[in-house]
């Protein structure tokens, strides 16, 4: 990862941040895109943006590829209102896909021709064991899903070009996102017991396999849905 450029969008928290300064450790550049960058020591190069906001998204995205050659983006960033079906907020199913799907594909979009003319490049999108299922999810499954249908896409498209395109899908991870999916008293505690390795993943552990498949070593894999969730994902979970 020495000397590589990575742009992370949701740099200064959860998993965003152990991705931060795992790649910063290993000699990568890091890039990253956050709404708070306030009394943060971030080890790289740091742009506050709301990706909420297409329209500054595409100011920032056009500053960052004027100043860096960008070999690998990481979708990160991500929202999540948990809601009932019956009482799902039309405009919270909206905000979700808008955050979690359009964001990915704008910032991808931004740097995808530039991997293309090199012949060489890596995306790594953010999902969710919540695209197998789980309560009051609807939103977030949803979007997850589609950046799932996303991944494999892009893959496809991108083989040629030496470009690989893979999603990581962490499980019960202790990060702030899964304390607001997960309100204290109604699932998070089980959400622990539920995976059959008994306790919750952290994101160090979610860091080290994006770390992984952004490296030379993971060149022949792409197109790929890879699980992090202690075995939360096994069939007998829901017996």
């Amino acid at each position: 990862m020495k000397d590589t450029c990575v742009l992370i969008t949701g740099a200064t928290k959860g998993i965003g941040w152990a991705l931060t300064r795992r790649l910063a450790d290993l000699g990568a550049h890091v890039v990253g895109i956050a709404r708070n960058t306030d009394e943060i020591d971030f080890p790289g190069y740091l742009f506050e943006c709301d990706l909420s906001d297409a329209g500054r998204t595409e100011e920032v995205l056009r500053e960052i590829r004027d100043k860096f050659p960008v070999d690998a983006v990481v979708n990160n960033v991500g929202s999540s209102t948990p809601q009932a079906l019956g009482s799902v907020e039309l405009s919270a199913l909206f905000e979700t896909f808008d955050l979690n799907v359009r964001a990915a594909v704008q910032v991808t979009q931004a740097f995808v021709e530039s991997m293309k003319v090199r012949r060489s490049g890596r995306i790594v999108n953010l999902c969710s064991l919540s695209v197998q299922g789980a309560r009051l999810a609807t939103s977030y499954s949803a979007a997850k899903s589609a950046l799932i249908g996303c991944t494999h896409t892009w893959a496809l498209e991108l083989a040629e070009y030496g470009i690989t395109v893979n999603a990581v899908a962490p499980g019960a991870i202790e990060t702030e996102l899964f304390s607001q999916s997960n309100p204290p008293g109604e699932s998070q505690g089980p959400a622990a017991t539920a995976v059959p390795m008994g306790r919750m993943g952290t994101a160090t552990e979610v860091a080290a396999l994006i770390a992984f498949l952004l490296s030379e070593e993971a060149g022949f894999i792409t197109g790929q849905i890879i699980g992090i969730d202690g075995g939360g994902s096994l069939g007998s979970r829901a017996l």
